[in-house]
């Protein structure tokens, strides 16, 4: 059985929309990065989605763990025009639209993007790709807010809408046995 440690990237201080485009991630905290590394298993393998604020938060807490090549299949989800632009903003272009991606996640695409269960398919085609690679290894995968709670839905077996009251912060770890449908940590920040 695979166990998956998902990693969120640092902290990208951006005040909007952020998904495919490639913000970097402010990686100073040399303390926080330090008690993640030491936190997470160091037998495991290391992937990221190819966007730089996680390929370079996974080169940040590798230390001398194995790395796998970046996956573009575990980006953000992708918001089409919304991408860098204020929420406020999205919501006065599209009140209707932007409100169900939210609150009715599913089928809902923001304009030129992806929906909920388009990028949650994408995330989980990924993931049965690299446990089909590694059977019953240890993965950290660094990856994004978005892309981290179509697994903790997955594996816990809850609604999209149930699972975005669930708070993922930047460096933090939720660690999920899909096999198990089991999650033994859910945003944990060591």
């Amino acid at each position: 059985m695979t166990t998956w440690h998902w990693v969120r990237h640092g902290p990208t201080h951006q005040k909007s929309f952020t998904g495919w485009r490639d913000a970097p991630a402010d990686l100073s905290d040399n303390a926080a990065l330090e008690r993640l590394s030491a936190h997470l298993p160091h037998t495991a393998l290391v992937i990221s989605s190819d966007l730089t604020r996680s390929v370079d938060t996974a080169s940040a807490i590798q230390g001398n763990r194995t790395r796998l090549p970046h996956d573009p299949a575990l980006r953000e989800f992708h918001f089409g025009t919304w991408d860098g632009v204020g929420f406020a903003t999205v919501s006065d272009w599209h009140p209707d639209l932007s409100r169900a991606y939210w609150e009715d996640p599913g089928d809902h695409t923001p304009p030129g993007g992806e929906s909920w269960n388009a990028s949650a398919a994408r995330v989980a085609t990924a993931v049965r790709r690299v446990e089909a690679a590694y059977p019953k290894a240890h993965i950290i995968a660094v990856a994004h807010f978005g892309v981290i709670l179509t697994q903790v839905q997955a594996v816990l077996g809850i609604s999209a809408k149930d699972v975005l009251a669930q708070k993922i912060d930047n460096l933090s770890v939720t660690t999920l046995l899909p096999g198990k449908g089991k999650a033994t940590h859910i945003n944990h920040c060591p």
